[in-house]
């Protein structure tokens, strides 16, 4: 059933659909809730054609069918523009367990397009298509890139001539439980010819479009105050999904050169959070931020107390981590439950906690997805306090950016390099770049210092933005310039 569960979420980042930020088709379109506009250059000229469209898919195994339908209009009534398109692509996945990673390979199955302007007609009578995506599984996100190669024939008017369409391109994208963006960069070289009637003589004309899209989805936190004066509570936090999708044509082409943008936003998605009631962090300086992760239930302490100066447990902070981050963590009592009498009981990593402790599945998901490792090899030393070294790393590796530090032999730009224990340094190096961690007043990074609880607060609230806001800005604004 896990596997299953995997499955499904690998498919559903490869082929778009409307979970998570994936531009529909590859076309350049933008889409809201009702709505779907594209624009089409096949007469030689720019139009915008507007309407409705479906997704549809299937799940078999290790092979996804999705199909698209669109039923379009002209912008522009005085054209009599009509397109009506059913295209479905089949997607095959293979996956590589030993390094995390998925290829997924993509093929049109079936298609049928019909663009009419009054009279005239551009019948789809064939469409050769292949995508290649590569997919790197990481704990608290999924990063994926494709490469896209394809082809479009149009006979013109039953045996009047014909357009064809080379495609090429590619798209880059991640997912995570705080935001998702997929954007596409396709070019598209057209090539029509037109007979002649008896009278008149035919044409012939060659022009190019490249589209850039990107949708784009993302969580962010707002404030809500209790307007009224007797509460039981002053506020609260509300979780607000929005989604958009911007898109942007640069076409030249016998007659015309130009650009044209679009843009679509969904209705955004609201959600009322829980209200933290702690009495010691009224005033503090990281309050707002413990509020924060309290409301989102990274922290589960019933109690009224949080103390905010007290150390950061080793433990405290990978549960944190892995519910702040949304990282499934697999909980044995089910499989416990199911166990055949002859299957021995589990054995835990460690000597220091055990398999039936409540917080137990955090620690074992947190090794085995490679996130956080023993004090040694025996021991984990749970209620142990956190070091920012260690705080660091752990946040790094959940987004596997540790190996995008220099070869090793390099200094960090932070005074107290030398302090940096040589296991953190790349995901000391990484933060920095990131922008999750900074030098105090004298640009030291403090490495082996213990971590407070309203300090980790601060570190773990600068990972989500990270998540949230970054990398939304490094995969669209800064490869689409609007």
């Amino acid at each position: 059933m896990k596997n299953k569960i995997i499955l499904l979420l690998i498919i559903a980042i490869l082929v778009p659909n409307q979970s998570f930020a994936t531009p529909l088709e590859y076309v350049g379109g933008v889409q809201n809730e009702h709505q779907y506009q594209e624009m089409v250059f096949i007469t030689g000229k720019p139009i915008k054609f507007i309407g409705t469209y479906s997704v549809s898919e299937k799940i078999k195994d290790k092979e996804e069918s999705i199909t698209y339908k669109f039923t379009l209009k002209s912008e522009d009534t005085s054209l009599d523009g009509k397109l009506d398109r059913t295209i479905t692509y089949t997607t095959n996945l293979s996956k590589h367990t030993n390094v995390n990673q998925t290829i997924g390979e993509t093929t049109v199955t079936k298609y049928k397009e019909n663009i009419k302007f009054g009279k005239d007609t551009y019948s789809l009578e064939d469409y050769q298509f292949s995508k290649s995506d590569i997919i790197d599984e990481r704990p608290a996100a999924d990063f994926y890139s494709g490469n896209i190669k394809a082809r479009k024939y149009y006979e013109y008017n039953k045996n009047k001539g014909n357009v064809i369409i080379d495609i090429t391109g590619g798209n880059v994208g991640y997912e995570n439980f705080w935001g998702s963006t997929e954007t596409q960069i396709i070019s598209h070289i057209i090539t029509a010819n037109i007979l002649g009637d008896k009278d008149e003589k035919g044409k012939s004309w060659q022009g190019s479009y490249t589209h850039q899209v990107s949708d784009s989805m993302t969580k962010s936190l707002r404030y809500s105050e209790n307007d009224a004066n007797f509460s039981s509570f002053h506020g609260g936090h509300i979780r607000i999904t929005n989604q958009s999708v911007v898109s942007k044509y640069d076409y030249k082409l016998p007659d015309a050169r130009g650009t044209v943008s679009l843009n679509q936003d969904m209705v955004p998605r609201l959600e009322r959070l829980i209200v933290p009631k702690f009495r010691d962090v009224n005033g503090h300086w990281a309050e707002e931020n413990i509020k924060k992760l309290y409301s989102l239930d990274v922290f589960d302490d019933n109690s009224d107390i949080f103390g905010p100066n007290l150390p950061m447990s080793r433990l405290e902070f990978t549960k944190a981590i892995m519910r702040a981050s949304d990282i499934r963590v697999t909980m044995e009592e089910t499989r416990r439950s199911r166990r055949k009498k002859n299957t021995p009981p589990e054995k835990s990593y460690f000597n220091d906690i055990d398999v039936n402790d409540t917080n137990y599945q955090y620690i074992k998901s947190g090794v085995d997805k490679k996130i956080i490792t023993g004090i040694s090899k025996n021991f984990f030393e749970p209620n142990k306090s956190l070091t920012r070294a260690e705080a660091i790393t752990i946040l790094v590796r959940a987004l596997g950016f540790e190996n995008r530090a220099p070869n090793p032999g390099y200094i960090t730009s932070f005074s107290d390099d030398r302090n940096i224990p040589s296991w953190a340094r790349d995901s000391i190096y990484m933060a920095r770049e990131m922008n999750i961690v900074e030098g105090d007043a004298m640009n030291r990074v403090n490495p082996n210092q213990v971590l407070t609880k309203a300090e980790a607060s601060t570190l773990i609230v600068k990972f989500l933005q990270f998540l949230e806001k970054d990398l939304q800005r490094d995969y669209r604004e800064n490869i689409i310039n609007f």
